[in-house]
């Protein structure tokens, strides 16, 4: 889903062009490995769900997509403690009320990692790996946006 959305500056327009993606690139991977970040970050997931469930090895199945990433939220939840992090919040997007986009996501979800190398470490986990079939299954497509707290 590509998505063109304005923001206004003064005296000029520009668009953002978003880009829903369900892995990460090499590089954005790699930088989850970069020295130089060991601070608290959070995981905003905006996420997009697949009518029915597709997974890669051809398995049959009648779970929507957002049943099969519900199976992955429920296992993500040990994965993350094992590294350190946590959900935060998660729940249904139900409007839009400032701005436009072609189509909305589904769901909205935050996860908290110790750092960003806690999150590879997570990620490069065979367990977690073996949990994610659910997540590639039931997503259309998200955003991962990382943020941090401001530093008191």
């Amino acid at each position: 889903m590509t998505l063109d959305v304005p923001i206004p500056t003064p005296g000029k327009t520009q668009d953002m062009n978003v880009q829903n993606a369900v892995n990460p690139t090499p590089e954005q991977i790699a930088e989850l490995g970069a020295d130089g970040h060991d601070r608290p970050i959070y995981m905003v997931n905006l996420l997009k769900f697949k009518e029915r469930a597709e997974y890669a090895d051809g398995r049959a199945t009648e779970m929507t997509g957002q049943e099969a990433y519900a199976v992955y939220g429920r296992e993500v939840v040990a994965h993350l403690a094992k590294v350190g992090g946590k959900p935060v919040i998660g729940g249904q997007v139900t409007g839009l009320r400032l701005g436009e986009v072609e189509e909305l996501w589904d769901s909205v979800a935050i996860a908290m990692y110790p750092n960003r190398k806690a999150m590879l470490e997570m990620v490069m986990d065979p367990d977690y790996r073996k949990s994610a079939e659910h997540r590639a299954a039931g997503l259309a497509g998200q955003l991962n946006i990382e943020m941090v707290l401001p530093e008191q």
